[in-house]
This record gives C-alpha cells, structure tokens and sequence, in this order.
C-alpha cells in the first residue's frame, strides 16, 4: 500500500509540473515572428545528415531571429529550382499567404549550371540579375511591413574551377550581380563564398563515394552557411 502511495504522490507531482510547463507555454502563435527560407536544394538542405541541420533549421534552431517559442518557421525551398521558379511560385506564396518578417535566400547555381553546359554567360547572367531583382524587391514591395531580407552569395566550387578557371569567373560575377541586386533592394548579403574559401570538408563532393559532380554542403559547410547569414541579419 505504502509504494501505491509514494507511486500516486510522484505522479501528482509530475502532472503539477507539466501542467505548469503548459501553463508557461507561450501559445500566442499571432504575434510571433514569421521566418521563411525560399530558394533551391541548398536552402531546402539538401545533404545535411539530418536534413534540419540545413542552415535554415539552424537559423530557427539557434535562436537568430527569436527564440524557438517565438518563431513560426516555413521552409519553401524546393530542391532544382531555378530563379525563375523562386520568382514564379516561392515569391507568391510569401506574399499572398506566409507574410513573413524575415526572408532568407539562395538561389543560383541551378541557373550558373546552364552556363556549364554551353549557354551564353551573359544571357543567363542577365535573367538572374533580372529574377532576382523580381524576388528581393518583390519580398520588400509586396509584404508590409517589409521583411528583413538575407539572400546568400555562391561558393567556389573547387572541383570545377580547376578544371576550367571560367567557372570562377561566372560565380563571381553572378555574386557581383547578387550584391548589387540586393543594395537596390534593401536586403542583406550572406558572404557565403567568404565562409568557404579555402575551407576544406565543406562539400559533399569531397567524401568517399560521391557522385562527382555533387555539389552540395556537408553539415560543416551548413553550418558556415547559417553562420553566414546569422552576421548577416547582426549587420
């Protein structure tokens, strides 16, 4: 009888201070701060073991834009998307439904990927720089108030660029185009390239087995990622 006591007692116990954790629980959803990542497979995570240690997750996870408690986080990136597509459907559903307070972007190598397989450089280089105009003044014109905005900047791909130095050209200026875009747009600029240059492990191509042209990060190259950002939105 005595342990039936002590095992009732210990339960009330737990059940007082569950509810209590409840009661603290802050369930105001309306009032928190509205986070959405839109853009290709590098924003969705694509690689990361797990996928939430993609560096949006870890922006969410890590408090840089409020506390857990306070953010309601949407991830709209769609693996294989090219500017147009961000411009095409991820930018509407900001606006129209999410409405969100900060904006992280990054979008790109899927366009540059057609330069690698014989398009015209300046042709495509043009249409980024157009879409992405379309996506960052988009973002500040179309929601009010108007959201912080982050869009991140392309890395070296090593692996590429010692095969054909061109490669480097193009990525940087497609970051060049980046940069401007977003000071005409009001929005930040997360120096990703900075974070990987000279970095080794933070690609997935370099681990045994890859697929030799897979380009996307490891969870180190994520975290340098949201690391990127998160000096980005402090700036």
């Amino acid at each position: 009888m005595r342990r039936v006591l002590v095992s009732l007692m210990a339960l009330a116990v737990l059940g007082s201070s569950v509810s209590t954790a409840m009661a603290e629980q802050p369930w105001t959803l309306y009032d928190n701060v509205r986070y959405m990542s839109i853009g290709d497979s590098f924003a969705a995570g694509k690689g990361a073991i797990p996928v939430t240690s993609g560096f949006p997750y870890l922006l969410y996870k890590n408090g840089v834009f409020g506390s857990i408690t306070n953010v309601t986080f949407a991830n709209a990136a769609v693996p294989g998307s090219l500017s147009d597509d961000v411009l095409a459907w991820q930018v509407p559903a900001a606006i129209k439904s999410f409405k969100p307070n900060v904006v992280t972007v990054y979008i790109g190598l899927n366009d540059l990927q057609k330069i690698f397989g014989g398009a015209n450089p300046a042709t495509v280089l043009t249409k980024l720089g157009q879409n992405m105009g379309g996506i960052l003044c988009g973002l500040r014109d179309g929601i009010s108030p108007s959201p912080l905005v982050i869009v991140g900047n392309l890395p070296e791909l090593p692996w590429l660029t010692e095969m054909n130095p061109q490669v480097l050209v193009v990525i940087q200026q497609a970051n060049m185009i980046i940069a401007q875009v977003a000071t005409s747009c009001d929005a930040k600029v997360a120096d990703v390239y900075a974070a990987f240059d000279g970095r080794t492990g933070v690609f997935l191509h370099d681990r045994n087995g890859a697929a030799a042209n897979e380009p996307h990060p490891t969870n180190l190259g994520y975290r340098l990622m949201a690391k990127a950002f998160e000096d980005a939105a402090a700036q």
